[in-house]
């Protein structure tokens, strides 16, 4: 029997049926949020992407869409050859500079530089080419899952959010009521004029930067819009981090840029404007926490912290509408959360998270993405959980805390998981670590880890400049 071929090879036949070399380099480039696979193939000084997708109608959209703006002369990579049929395509090579890559570089050599504004303006002139003179022409039926961001889309995102990132990080809600919220939230959405191309994840990741200049990739998400969508999507994008003073800025800029193609009430276009970025950042959450959560991939956990910044500067400054009182509610309750406050990222301050915990429900997460720093297992330390005096107290309680201080097994365990993390910060504080966690496990997570858990904490406080998130989550 004929071995199956795997899309690479099909790659590689589609590469020499276009450009008539064998590619003798094979880079299978690192994976995205999406089932997409992305090779660099080169024979020589010829280079091309391959792109396999077994999404066949996701395919149709992009390379549709790519022809399209070609034509309108955007700054889009040229298809060099497809397979439908497979699943394949070749598009231009455009290098490894995204716009985040070049952020993340020169952020942290020299902080959010002029030049940086710079690209940024860049790609914001681009950005209402893109939504006004593209849709002349453009064929709606390409959309894939939808032909526009109407108020079923809008559902769908609110309700990937509620799924996949409220219950899995167990956020509490009333699901009725926030059912009904977000039926009046999309509805508030359906007002803001729609008859735009919509690119639907345009984000530094999906920028890349050739020579200095805005190149646009990933748009086979598309379809008819809001104008408020994309830039909310650029400048509230998690981890790209905007400075808040840049991110308005950049916000005018684009009224300015958006202004000569179109009529705007900015007074009305900007309260939209909020609205979509809470859209946007619910979305974003959702997608976090499916591929993070569920699907363990524990990279996309670290954006996490960002979003809830940018809630928590949402909700001092932009609040949403008090007739949203579960949506309200909820966001509070994100934002407030020990269990992610305790995963905020920090520049330059070491941030120490201590957990209490029971093992019948698993280990906490670390959604630092460190991995986790030391986790103690208090079973064998005696129990005053086992005595019915003891039964309904905490390690909170002076009679509990009493009982184990009596204990000399417990304080000799204490004493030696104590010297453990002194010896861990001490090396973390000179080397510019800025996440450590301790675990402290028991059978119920609510006697003798509680106990370890607050002394650690303040023997910490004692001797640390650091600071220090103290979470009990089982009580």
């Amino acid at each position: 029997m004929k071995p199956k071929e795997t899309f690479q090879e099909n790659l590689r036949i589609l590469f020499k049926k276009w450009s008539g070399n064998d590619a003798v380099f094979l880079d299978l480039m690192p994976g995205s949020g999406s089932y997409r696979r992305y090779c660099r193939l080169q024979s020589g000084k010829i280079s091309a992407i391959g792109v396999y997708n077994p999404d066949s109608r996701e395919n149709a959209a992009f390379l549709g869409f790519t022809k399209h703006f070609l034509a309108l002369g955007l700054p889009v990579p040229n298809i060099y050859a497809e397979n439908q049929s497979q699943n394949i395509y070749l598009i231009e090579d455009l290098g490894d500079d995204t716009l985040f890559s070049l952020i993340s570089r020169e952020r942290q050599a020299t902080g959010f530089t002029p030049h940086l504004v710079d690209l940024y303006k860049k790609v914001i002139r681009w950005l209402p080419v893109f939504q006004t003179k593209s849709v002349i022409g453009l064929d709606y039926s390409l959309c894939y899952p939808r032909s526009e961001f109407d108020k079923q889309s809008m559902l769908w995102d609110l309700n990937y959010f509620k799924y996949y990132f409220l219950k899995l990080a167990h956020i509490p809600f009333d699901e009725q009521a926030l059912e009904n919220d977000f039926e009046k939230f999309a509805n508030l959405l359906s007002t803001a004029p729609d008859q735009y191309f919509l690119y639907r994840d345009f984000q530094s990741r999906n920028i890349m930067i050739v020579n200095d200049e805005p190149w646009f990739i990933d748009y086979q998400g598309g379809r008819k819009g809001a104008q408020q969508y994309d830039i909310a999507s650029l400048l509230w994008d998690a981890k790209a981090d905007i400075p808040q003073k840049i991110r308005e800025e950049l916000f005018d800029y684009f009224i300015q840029e958006t202004s000569t193609y179109v009529k705007i009430d900015i007074e009305e276009f900007t309260k939209l404007y909020y609205a979509f970025v809470y859209i946007r950042i619910f979305q974003a959450l959702g997608a976090y926490g499916f591929r993070g959560y569920y699907e363990r991939k524990e990279h996309f956990l670290l954006s996490i912290p960002y979003a809830i910044k940018n809630l928590k500067w949402l909700k001092e400054h932009a609040p949403l509408d008090s007739c949203f009182s579960t949506l309200n509610s909820v966001v509070e309750s994100i934002v407030e959360n020990e269990n992610l406050k305790s995963s905020y990222l920090a520049d330059d301050k070491l941030i120490v998270s201590v957990y209490s915990f029971s093992y019948k429900n698993g280990i906490p997460h670390d959604l630092s993405g460190h991995g986790g720093g030391f986790v103690f297992d208090c079973r064998s330390l005696p129990n005053p959980g086992r005595f019915k005096e003891y039964r309904d107290l905490t390690g909170l309680d002076s009679q509990v805390s009493g009982f184990l201080d009596n204990e000399p097994a417990v304080h000799e365990f204490y004493n030696n998981t104590e010297k453990l993390v002194f010896q861990a910060l001490e090396n973390y504080i000179i080397r510019g670590f800025n996440r450590l966690m301790i675990s402290y496990g028991c059978t119920g997570g609510q006697h003798r880890s509680v106990w370890c858990a607050e002394r650690l904490k303040n023997s910490l406080s004692e001797n640390f400049k650091v600071e220090i998130n103290l979470v009990h989550r089982e009580l």
